[in-house]
């Protein structure tokens, strides 16, 4: 990929962002009608940190990162706009958030994905495969 594609986005830890500008992406992202979540008290209160890609119209990217406060952190909500996806981004959200996590002492960084996602987080990202459980709850 050349470098020309990631230039122009701008990757901020904890970067600034609206409540709505998350809803709009992650209803994208996640297939489902546009919500009116208050984004910025959760990350406020559960997350250690987040990472937001912006580009000149506006919000492209964005991974929350929660935590135990102590070793392990959690990669949750990752969201790329369709219109700027296979640039690398989520590469560069995810390996953002990998630097401050291990800053902030975790020593684990935990992801769930499905199959179709192996390829990005085991061989772009970095993660290796882990034996792991899943409860559904309703």
């Amino acid at each position: 990929m050349p470098s020309s594609d990631l230039e122009s986005i701008l990757i901020e830890w904890r970067g600034s962002v609206s409540n709505h500008e998350i809803n709009v992406l992650h209803a994208e992202a996640f297939d489902h009608p546009i919500l009116d979540d208050d984004w910025n008290e959760q990350l406020q209160r559960l997350s250690l940190g987040w990472v937001t890609a912006r580009d000149d119209q506006g919000l492209v990217g964005f991974v929350n990162i929660v935590w135990d406060r102590r070793a392990h952190a959690f990669v949750v909500d990752i969201a790329v706009a369709s219109r700027a996806r296979h640039r690398g981004i989520g590469v560069q959200l995810i390996q953002t958030a990998r630097g401050y996590t291990t800053d902030a002492g975790c020593e684990w960084l935990h992801v769930d994905f499905e199959e179709h996602l192996h390829d990005f987080y085991l061989n772009a990202c970095g993660f290796f495969p882990t034996t792991a459980g899943l409860m559904h709850l309703r």
